[in-house]
């Protein structure tokens, strides 16, 4: 029989009752240490007090009014949003995938209104990772994801990642942008070469198309900067952001120059919750901390703390781990063809560690972004743990 909450995860046997900073403890009062985050998403962490007091304080007020009226919570985000990015404008919605969505939309749109509405297409790239919704599954491109959901979605065609003479062969009339995620997260922890996204700006550049960044997991100082393009030096013109930037609570939003934004006119596109002043309130609450003097630069340090022990326990552990890539407090741990990152996992949850797995067998950690490097270090050990957890399980395995 069917359980009342649809089966669609494969939930570990967790359920935590309360957290704090970068811990979680259990309902039956079991302790771990959070290198998830709700994947990279409670940002700064758990129970902040900063972002309680902003969230009871709104809710005590008013949570939710629609957007028939004006939210001062959403227009104040929104100007602080515009302030630090490369964005003129900023429409606020619910998650990652509703963000792309929209990000998607507004894309088509500007080639429309440019008259050009042949100029549909998306370039994306293999192991992309940037939803669910029907759309943003059709941009991901993952056959697993996509079976049983009838014809994929028109438009949009993969890449390898990172190869420039592969993007420009396939640009054609029908291309309105490439769309790329400046680290891919469920792909497994690949970032972008630099190089690779100011090749993709000049390119964009030199075809008249946009470049839209999805930056909904990579974004809000995942990377050591406030949005991982910026290592880069470049500028989308058109942007998606969610997870951390309402340090767990739902919100999503899309970042846009003028020439995208001022086609989205009303009746072009809308959402009932998006921006709402419960969620915005959340958001101001997190820009507050991670705009604060010197926080950036704390991420920077610790993730830099991180990174030498990540490649230390790669070193230690060859028959386990073989490498380790990522940027900032994104984090992956390349595991050795036998080491399935399930049982990695699972065996890191064993020693008190919460992580998450991502493709090509990578083993991801995203702390919030308030970890200490004390804490990095007992995720190390724990880690270190696990490791030696697996290697005497393949030599039990290999005696029988």
């Amino acid at each position: 029989m069917i359980p009342a909450l649809m089966p669609t995860y494969n939930r570990a046997d967790l359920a935590f009752e309360r957290g704090e900073g970068a811990w979680l403890w259990t309902t039956d009062g079991r302790r771990f240490l959070d290198f998830g985050s709700g994947i990279a998403t409670t940002s700064i962490g758990h129970a902040h007090p900063h972002l309680v007091q902003a969230i009871q304080e709104q809710a005590a007020k008013v949570m939710h009014t629609s957007n028939l009226y004006r939210v001062p919570q959403a227009e104040r985000l929104a100007a602080r949003l515009v302030e630090t990015s490369f964005a003129d404008s900023v429409f606020f919605c619910n998650s990652g995938a509703e963000a792309n969505e929209g990000m998607m939309k507004a894309v088509r749109k500007y080639h429309a209104e440019n008259g050009h509405p042949e100029k549909f297409g998306f370039l994306c790239f293999e192991g992309a990772f940037h939803g669910r919704t029907l759309a943003t599954l059709a941009a991901t491109g993952n056959a697993k994801y996509l079976a049983g959901f009838g014809p994929v979605v028109e438009g949009y065609r993969h890449l390898p990642f990172g190869n420039m003479n592969a993007v420009r062969d396939a640009i054609d009339g029908s291309t309105a942008a490439i769309i790329i995620e400046p680290i891919q997260g469920e792909g497994g922890v690949r970032p972008a070469d630099l190089r690779f996204l100011q090749e993709l700006r000049a390119v964009c550049d030199e075809y008249g198309i946009l470049l839209a960044l999805d930056e909904v997991q990579t974004g809000m100082g995942r990377s050591g900067k406030l949005w991982a393009h910026q290592w880069a030096r470049i500028e989308p013109d058109v942007m998606s952001s969610a997870k951390g930037i309402g340090g767990g609570f739902p919100l999503g939003a899309i970042l846009a120059k003028e020439k995208v934004a001022k086609y989205l006119v009303p009746g072009t596109h809308g959402t009932t919750y998006g921006g709402n002043p419960l969620a915005c309130a959340a958001g101001n609450a997190v820009l507050d901390v991670i705009l604060a003097p010197g926080f950036l630069d704390q991420v920077d340090r610790v993730a830099r703390h991180l990174w030498r022990g990540m490649e230390e326990l790669a070193r230690k552990h060859p028959h386990v781990a073989t490498g380790v890539r990522g940027a900032g407090l994104l984090v992956g741990l390349q595991l050795a063809p036998d080491v399935l990152n399930g049982d990695m996992q699972a065996a890191a949850a064993e020693e008190g560690l919460l992580t998450v797995a991502a493709g090509q067998n990578v083993l991801r950690v995203a702390p919030p972004l308030i970890v200490t490097e004390d804490e990095v270090d007992q995720a190390l050990a724990m880690l270190e743990r696990a490791a030696r957890r697996m290697t005497l399980a393949a030599a039990q395995a290999d005696a029988q």
